[in-house]
């Protein structure tokens, strides 16, 4: 069976992204001569594509399990327009926009879901996972597509089948009230969407993840994402306040007052639960009105150390900007925060004033809200920063950065067509112990990587008590491209365990990380997360192979 990707061959609407690659294809663009200049050089790539995407008409589809039978009965719970079984419908949802799951849309043999379904009700949903559990049908909910850690892969978990249940059609505001700013969105809004239609009412949510375009609410709270602007707002599990998850073993609402003292918080137990307990169909959230006004500025730092010494100094203070990110000197040096300027010379823009000198960190802040809110919180900032050797380099730096901070998964898969592997990966851990989690992490991908390899880091979030690290490595791909990172991944992942960091920050855990749950909560927690699963989901049919 081949995939074209003929519009007439979707039997269901297209969703945003590639199925081969990250994002918009209009906003996909072959390297910058700075940015490929610069990677022949390091790595001694010819620049060449040696890897190239395949031509979809070419690629055959691992055929559907599902029966005509089964497909009517799909379609009599949603609706004869809201079932596919079609190649090209099923191959935009045969995983994630990892890495890994890139170099797999690079071969010619594709596993995919075994036929996509989009439901639109709670009720819907519910019978859905009741016909998937009495006929042996795994389910894999989808939002916008955007995981990179193995968490939509169609597995089946040994039953008979698997579907992609896509929830895009839950995609409405359903409830604002203004007093407590509380905003109640369908699991399928997007965060552009939620960002209109609470704008067109005055309100902002401010969860800004680099997978923002394209990742939903649902999404968001099953895999404790975490946006850019944590800082000022919070994770988006800070951001929640009730949530319903639909199982086969029927309905929780979780969640009725801010907090309270009933119990464990089964509001917690929902996020993180990646599809494995059922699927969450709506969200209420903490919203705020659209902030008055921006202020934005840029540092600089003579070292990781000093920078890092500054942004714990800040958070223990408890006086956060919005943003508050800064990169290490190498990643300063390359520019990778500002990724359409990859290769160009740091300080040649123009607008920046004479303080931007080569070498050093590169921190960016933003302060949103009332003028005076924001002249206080940035003047207390501005003092610390100061105090711990950072130079203010005024707004354009942290403009540039907003400007560009969506495109840097293009910049990967630009790299792959030329056989460069480029990946990212994160974790978090204590103030005490960031150091050490740093150059643990370096010493695993340089000894499993072949050299020269280029590891990058950022703070990417920050707490009174610690920070998340980010890590973006370009290698030189050799042999098999796939296996090659999944080595190299197994080897980081057990360095991060070995320096007791936490193995996610906000990827969350899907596949790829399951191996080192036992590590993160131990023997006893998996057995408690296993037991959890056997009350919402008796017949494993929720997204087997994820989180436990």
């Amino acid at each position: 069976m081949t995939a074209g990707f003929d519009p007439k061959l979707h039997e269901i609407a297209v969703p945003p992204m590639r199925w081969d690659a990250w994002g918009d294809p209009d906003l996909a663009a072959p390297l910058s001569e700075g940015t490929s200049t610069l990677i022949r050089g390091m790595l001694g790539v010819s620049g060449e594509v040696t890897l190239p995407t395949i031509d979809p008409s070419t690629v055959t589809v691992s055929p559907s399990r599902l029966t005509a039978d089964d497909l009517a009965a799909l379609r009599g719970i949603v609706g004869d327009d809201q079932v596919s079984a079609a190649d090209a419908d099923r191959l935009l949802r045969a995983g994630g926009k990892s890495t890994p799951d890139l170099l797999r849309r690079r071969r010619t043999d594709q596993q995919a879901p075994d036929a996509v379904v989009l439901a639109a009700t709670d009720d819907e949903v519910a019978a859905l996972l009741a016909w998937c559990g009495e006929n042996r049908v795994a389910v894999v909910p989808f939002g916008g597509g955007t995981s990179v850690v193995g968490g939509l892969d169609p597995e089946t978990g040994g039953l008979r089948a698997a579907i992609s249940v896509d929830l895009r059609r839950m995609d409405q505001l359903l409830d604002l009230d203004e007093v407590s700013q509380i905003a109640t969105l369908g699991a399928g809004v997007t965060g552009p969407e939620a960002e209109r239609l609470l704008g067109e009412r005055g309100y902002s949510l401010g969860h800004f993840p680099q997978s923002f375009r394209y990742a939903t609410i649902g999404g968001f709270a099953v895999t404790r994402s975490s946006g850019q602007a944590s800082a000022g707002y919070g994770r988006f599990d800070d951001m929640v306040q009730a949530l319903t998850l639909v199982t086969p073993a029927g309905v929780l609402e979780a969640g009725r007052s801010p907090k309270n003292a009933a119990g464990p918080d089964l509001r917690q137990l929902v996020m993180g639960s990646e599809g494995a307990f059922g699927i969450v169909t709506k969200v209420s959230v903490r919203v705020h009105r659209v902030p008055e006004t921006t202020e934005y500025e840029g540092w600089r730092f003579d070292s990781f150390t000093d920078a890092a010494t500054a942004f714990r100094t800040v958070a223990q203070e408890g006086v956060m900007p919005t943003v508050m990110r800064v990169s290490d000197e190498l990643e300063t040096a390359l520019n990778l925060a500002r990724p359409t300027e990859i290769g160009e010379e740091a300080g040649a823009d123009e607008d920046l004033p004479d303080k931007q000198t080569p070498g050093g960190c590169l921190a960016i802040t933003t302060f949103e809200g009332s003028p005076s809110a924001v002249a206080a919180r940035a003047g207390v900032v501005r003092e610390i920063f100061t105090a711990c050797g950072g130079q203010s380099l005024g707004p354009e730096p942290a403009k540039a950065w907003e400007h560009g901070r969506f495109s840097g998964p293009y910049l990967r898969d630009a790299l792959l067509d030329i056989g460069v592997g480029c990946e990212t990966l994160e974790t978090v851990t204590t103030w005490a112990k960031l150091d050490e989690l740093k150059a643990a992490v370096n010493a695993a991908l340089a000894a499993a990587l072949p050299e020269p390899v280029v590891v990058m880091c950022h703070i990417s979030h920050t707490y009174a008590t610690g920070a998340s690290l980010y890590f973006t490595v370009v290698y030189r791909q050799e042999g098999d491209a796939l296996e090659q990172w999944l080595a190299a991944k197994k080897q980081v992942m057990q360095a991060i365990a070995d320096t007791g960091a936490s193995i996610t920050h906000h990827h969350a855990v899907g596949r790829d990380h399951e191996p080192w749950m036992v590590d993160e909560i131990g023997d006893l927690g998996i057995a408690a997360l296993t037991a959890v699963k056997g009350v919402f989901d008796p017949t494993g049919v929720c997204n087997p192979g994820k989180l436990v």
